[in-house]
Order: structure tokens, then C-alpha cells, then sequence
């Protein structure tokens, strides 16, 4: 099994960021309400695909649980039973964590895939950390960080189960985001703690520190991308789908803060590769970081000035989460590398 750690560490990280993807997705399609309920969806395993499905209907059998829709309202089934010729209110009773009863299969099946991914990477994470006991006696970090990665999971299960019940509700939709990026750190520091270290890395406390603040950027970055794509998700309610030239037509702070803040995020990169290169330090994934960036840029100015290409929104998010990866274990290399350049030798 010690073997294969990395290895499995390395499949869950994917897992990890297929869960995001389609968690982009579902924003993309607005199919955050998809499934009204969790974890089930309206009371299946298997969700329903057609409207009939979740209408009363006489000689039908139920179990506890199901859901249907009576009057634009959530119902529950209170035990298992077979209706009969007229609907009975004493077998039901109505859902109470919100009043969202609308059933779109397209949404219902989009959000339902991304709860797939989510428990599949669920049960990767818990392999993961029964296979961390190979390592407990040469590095205990690596069975606590993995375990630490199965609570976050199921902490981030629990936050998904509170997104739906608050209706989407923006500040739990960005701690969502936040803790997926938590748990890829968490994934990413043992993958790097299991790797033979890489000798011919050079460290330099300068780029060290600047790396630091362009990780922060970037955090702050995507946070404040979650709450300019609430504010984009109100302006598709008020002028609907069709009228994308209006989503932004007149954006809050929170966009401008964001515009701008990307340019500081993309000359303390460019920074970070100067130095790199001037150096030869040789960090090689400071150029996929420069690169990612500019992707991400050309993505924000296609939204803006192109009105929202399909999938631009969802490419945005995903790239800034990958981002976030690479410069995360950029920096775990930057700081645990003993080949010090000496300061006298820096060059701004």
C-alpha cells in the first residue's frame, strides 16, 4: 500500500478537482437547486427524470421519504404506503427547510452528477487515509493530514447540504468554494511530503515572500469572483438569460475590486518568473502559473466585453482553483528548499 500512497493521493486530488468542475458547472447552468433536498434528490437515490414522477397518483406505492409536489409545495411521504383513489394530506408532510419547489431534469441530473463526484472523491479521501497508516511511524503529519482531508470532505458535505437548504445563500456558497480549496492544500502537502525532495531548487526569501502574497491574491481573488458571480446570478433573474449584455451593465464594488486586484495578481507573477529566471532558481511551475493567469485574464475580458461565452464562467472558476493548486505546491517547495541563495545575491 505505501507503494501506491502517492499514487492514490494523486487520484484523489484529481477526484477532488473533477468536484469542483462540476460544481462550476452546476453554477454555470444555474442547477444549484436541481435536487431540493439532501442527500438524497426529492427522496430518491436515483432522481426522478420526468415531472409525473413527482405527482400524487392513485394505486401508486410510496416509500418514506419521497417527495412530490402538491400546490407548489414539497411534500414528504411519512412512511411507506400505496395511495388510493383521492389524496390524502394525513400521509404527508410538507418540507420545511425552504419553500423552492420547482423540478427542471436537466438541473436535477447536473446537480445530481456533481454529488457523484463528490461522494466518489469522499470515498478516495477515506482509501487515502486508511492507506496513511503505512507511513505513522517514518511521518505521523501525513495519517493526521489525511484524516484531517476526510473531515474536510465531510465538513464540505455538511456545507453543501446547508447551501441547499439556505437557497443558495452567497456567503455559503463562497465557504463552500473556499473549503474545496482547503482540502486540494491538504491533499497537495502530502503528495509533497511523499516526494523525493528536488536538490536542484534554489530558495530565495524575497520570491519566497512575494509568493506568499500572490497565494493570498489569489484567494482573495476567487472570493471575491464568488460574490461578483452572485451578483451576475441576480442580474440573470431581473433581465433573464437571453440579456447578457445586462449583467454588467452596472456591477457593484466588489467587480472593480476585482478587475483591478488582477492586475497586481498578474505583475507580482510576473515578478515571481523574472526572478526565477534571473536566479535559475528553478521552480518550472511558476511558468504554468504565469500562463494560468493570463488564460484567466483573457477569460474576464471575454466576459466582460464579449457577454459571457458559454462556459466562460465555469472556465474562470476552474482555472482559478488549478491556479491556486500550483501555486500552493510552489510554494511548499519554495519554503521547505534548503539551497539557500544568499540575499547579498538577490536581484528585484
Amino acid at each position: 500500500m505505501k507503494n501506491n500512497f502517492r499514487k492514490i493521493a494523486k487520484i484523489t486530488l484529481v477526484l477532488v478537482y473533477l468536484v469542483i468542475i462540476a460544481g462550476a458547472v452546476v453554477r454555470m447552468t444555474g442547477s444549484g437547486m436541481g435536487c431540493p433536498d439532501w442527500p438524497k434528490c426529492f427522496g430518491y437515490y436515483i432522481p426522478p427524470t420526468e415531472i409525473s414522477q413527482l405527482e400524487w397518483q392513485p394505486k401508486r406505492e410510496f416509500k418514506k421519504g419521497q417527495v412530490i409536489i402538491v400546490d407548489k409545495t414539497l411534500k414528504v411521504a411519512k412512511e411507506d404506503f400505496t395511495t388510493g383513489n383521492t389524496y390524502t394530506e394525513s400521509h404527508w408532510e410538507t418540507y420545511t427547510k425552504h419553500d423552492y419547489a420547482v423540478f427542471n431534469p436537466s438541473h436535477t441530473w447536473v446537480e445530481y452528477i456533481n454529488r457523484l463526484f463528490g461522494a466518489l472523491a469522499g470515498f478516495a479521501t477515506l482509501i487515502l487515509a486508511f492507506a496513511s497508516f503505512s507511513y505513522r511511524k517514518k511521518n505521523k503529519w501525513i495519517p493526521i493530514l489525511a484524516w484531517l482531508t476526510v473531515f474536510g470532505m465531510g465538513f464540505q458535505a455538511w456545507l453543501g447540504a446547508t447551501v441547499v437548504y439556505s437557497v443558495l445563500a452567497p456567503i455559503r456558497i463562497t465557504l463552500h468554494m473556499v473549503m474545496a480549496l482547503v482540502i486540494v492544500a491538504f491533499i497537495l502537502i502530502i503528495i509533497y511530503q511523499t516526494k523525493e525532495k528536488n536538490k536542484t531548487l534554489k530558495s530565495n526569501s524575497l520570491f519566497s515572500s512575494i509568493l506568499v502574497a500572490a497565494l493570498i491574491l489569489t484567494l482573495i481573488q476567487i472570493v471575491l469572483g464568488t460574490q461578483v458571480r452572485q451578483f451576475i446570478d441576480e442580474q440573470t433573474d431581473v433581465y433573464g438569460t437571453m440579456a447578457k449584455n445586462q449583467w454588467l451593465a452596472n456591477p457593484e464594488i466588489d467587480f472593480y475590486i476585482h478587475r483591478s486586484l488582477s492586475v497586481l495578481v498578474f505583475l507580482a507573477n510576473v515578478f515571481l518568473f523574472l526572478r526565477n529566471k534571473k536566479l535559475n532558481l528553478g521552480f518550472s511551475k511558476v511558468n504554468w502559473v504565469l500562463a494560468f493567469i493570463i488564460i484567466e485574464i483573457l477569460t474576464g475580458i471575454g466576459m466582460f466585453y464579449f457577454h459571457f461565452p458559454f462556459g466562460s464562467q465555469a472556465l474562470h472558476l476552474v482555472i482559478a482553483s488549478i491556479l491556486f493548486g500550483i501555486q500552493f505546491y510552489l510554494l511548499l517547495e519554495a519554503k521547505t528548499n534548503k539551497n539557500q541563495v544568499p540575499q547579498s545575491k538577490n536581484i528585484s
